[in-house]
């Protein structure tokens, strides 16, 4: 087989991928509901009990303006369950002021979590601890780095209470000040769009899930029905867990938008991304060092060729490349929409895959080296976490 006819497969494999996937986007997408649009400025018929539970460990940056937020909801029926785990600086501390300051909302408990036992994951213990405390009938479980707006879990529930829904999702506002922090940000988009496909999650067919820390809502009906956090007690990825099991279970799975409605900061540029994820990809392939080098070429053919095809192909072989480079920029148009990342971030994508692939291969390397997962500070065995996985 020649170099051209190489060429022109490869470059009509990818033109295909990219083509059908920005195909499948443009119709899904509009799908997903924006719940901070005006007709879901709504009160729910009742307003059920919800439980917040906020997890933390050394969270004293980001704890204050996190309960502070939660605490101006205009939902009238909430309990706030704000845990410390195992905190060294004044995470707890802070807990406990703004629990026993007058302003406190009447149902915010804190939780201080001094030892961990064996066989858990220090943050799937802490969202089991307080959901054996909750007294809600829907459970909530957010990070301690999210601001919420006071109309959001209003909004949630009213779009609940309509779609009778038994986990919601709704994705944060990703607050971005540096340009290598909207470079990976957008990458990541372009790669939860192509793996992910968020507005397949409602359908009972689809193998498709979804969950984010941020915002995980779910009935505790069926929170209790799939084994509550202790099924999850290994899991790394615990929040995407949440949303397969679930799934898995035939209950109803939703996704939303909702513009600023919540709040986070990811990380501080691209090498804090780096930082925060390492710990991360090689759970999500398993543990298996041959899925990591699959991983790596995979994502390197459909990220890097596209650009290299259409620079070093001749004549019409580009077509398919420009055809799929065409089809990742739509992607870029796309969520340019929905986030401050303006569509020329594109050019800037091979550079972000080749932090990608770093990431792959220091989770796997880093993890390989201290036979395990070191998470704020706990080291977590590599062979408990396998045989934990879901």
């Amino acid at each position: 087989m020649t170099w051209h006819a190489v060429s022109w497969i490869a470059g009509t494999i990818l033109a295909l991928a990219w083509l059908s996937r920005i195909v499948d986007a443009a119709i899904g997408m509009p799908k997903v509901p924006n719940i901070a649009k005006p007709q879901w400025d709504l009160r729910p018929a009742e307003e059920v009990r919800v439980s917040v539970i906020v997890p933390a460990r050394n969270e004293a940056v980001d704890i204050e303006d996190c309960l502070t937020s939660l605490l101006k909801l205009d939902y009238e029926n909430y309990e706030i369950i704000a845990v410390d785990d195992r905190s060294t600086d004044r995470t707890g501390e802070i807990m406990d002021g703004i629990a026993s300051s007058p302003g406190a909302h009447r149902d915010l408990r804190v939780i201080h979590v001094s030892e961990l036992p064996p066989r858990w994951l220090g943050k799937a213990h802490a969202m089991w601890a307080a959901g054996q405390q909750a007294t809600g009938e829907w459970l909530l479980f957010t990070d301690a780095d999210v601001t919420f707006r006071p109309d959001s879990l209003r909004r949630v529930m009213s779009y609940a209470e309509a779609e009778r829904v038994d986990h919601v999702v709704l994705f944060p506002h990703i607050v971005m000040k540096r340009p290598d922090e909207r470079m990976m940000v957008a990458f990541f988009q372009t790669l939860f769009v192509f793996g992910h496909r968020p507005w397949k999650t409602a359908d009972p067919k689809a193998p498709d899930h979804m969950g984010v820390g941020a915002f995980n809502l779910i009935r505790r009906s069926a929170y209790d029905a799939v084994g509550t956090y202790e099924r999850l007690r290994l899991e790394v990825l615990d929040d995407m867990k949440l949303g397969k099991v679930t799934k898995n279970a035939g209950f109803r799975q939703r996704n939303v938008f909702g513009d600023d409605l919540i709040a986070l900061r990811w990380a501080k540029g691209a090498f804090g991304m780096v930082d925060n994820l390492t710990k991360n990809f090689f759970a999500v392939l398993s543990f298996q060092w041959w899925r990591v080098l699959a991983s790596c070429f995979g994502f390197a053919f459909l990220n890097l060729l596209p650009f290299l095809g259409v620079w070093f192909s001749h004549a019409w072989e580009r077509l398919p490349y420009a055809l799929a480079l065409l089809s990742i920029f739509g992607i870029y148009v796309g969520m340019s929409r929905r986030s401050p990342i303006p569509p020329y971030y594109i050019l800037l994508h091979p550079i972000s895959t080749a932090l990608f692939l770093y990431i792959l291969v220091r989770s796997m390397a880093v993890t390989l080296w201290q036979d395990g997962v070191v998470w704020r500070g706990t080291r977590y065995p590599l062979d408990e976490l396998r045989k934990g996985m879901v």
